[in-house]
């Protein structure tokens, strides 16, 4: 089954070795506005890593020693009212080696998991530890449809990619699925939409991303 293995990373190790958690620079200002409703940003980690393969900085992820992954956990990200969105709030907490090493194989970056903490879950956690909790559990609720199947399809569309992770999660309906597509019309990322109860909610038009009738392609990274 390798497209679900590639989606779940049922084949991800966290390596032997200690784990370093470097620090993370502010890259804007302080916005503490309040919590609408939320992102989980899902990246299609074939294709991060066309060009990255031999990466020291994204080794784990990228070079095919950590495993193989398809749809990584980029993030949870709280969402303001219209364009206002929480971020960098002040916290004197960070991630330690031990709580990225629990969660290396949804998020297989340390340094990404360090930044999604300091950037968007101080906004809306108390704790990293309480923040990845909320993340992976509703990353572990995510049932994946066969992407590598998938990819193959003459004519694939926005739509399609949305039809496919429905009927795989009947939870969800096509416009709770957002999709974002690099210039060349690969796929990137996709991002699903939740309101402040954390239960899936029609995506704004900023989060929906490419309309359905838009071609899709995704690289499988072979």
């Amino acid at each position: 089954m390798p497209g679900t293995a590639w989606a779940q990373a049922y084949q991800c190790q966290a390596p032997a070795a200690p784990l370093s958690v470097p620090p993370v620079t502010m890259d804007g200002p302080v916005r503490q506005v309040p919590v609408a409703r939320y992102t989980l940003a899902l990246s299609w980690s074939p294709e991060f890593c066309r060009g990255r393969e031999t990466s020291a900085r994204n080794a784990f992820q990228c070079s095919g020693s950590g495993g193989r992954f398809g749809f990584i956990l980029h993030g949870l990200w709280p969402e303001g009212r219209g364009s206002a969105y929480p971020q960098w709030c002040p916290t004197r907490r960070t991630v330690s080696p031990a709580l990225a090493r629990q969660h290396l194989c949804m998020t297989p970056d340390t340094w990404l998991l360090a930044h999604e903490w300091a950037k968007h879950g101080a906004c809306m956690s108390g704790t990293p530890e309480r923040y990845f909790a909320t993340a992976r559990g509703l990353w572990n609720a995510l049932r994946w449809p066969d992407y590598d199947r998938i990819s193959r399809q003459q004519g694939l569309t926005a739509g399609d990619v949305r039809q496919a992770f429905v009927e795989a999660n009947p939870g969800f309906t096509a416009d709770q699925v957002g999709l974002r597509l690099n210039p060349r019309g690969w796929l990137t990322e996709m991002r699903l939409c939740y309101d402040r109860r954390l239960r899936p909610t029609r995506c704004n038009n900023w989060q929906l991303g490419v309309a359905d009738e838009t071609e899709v392609r995704i690289w499988r990274g072979l």
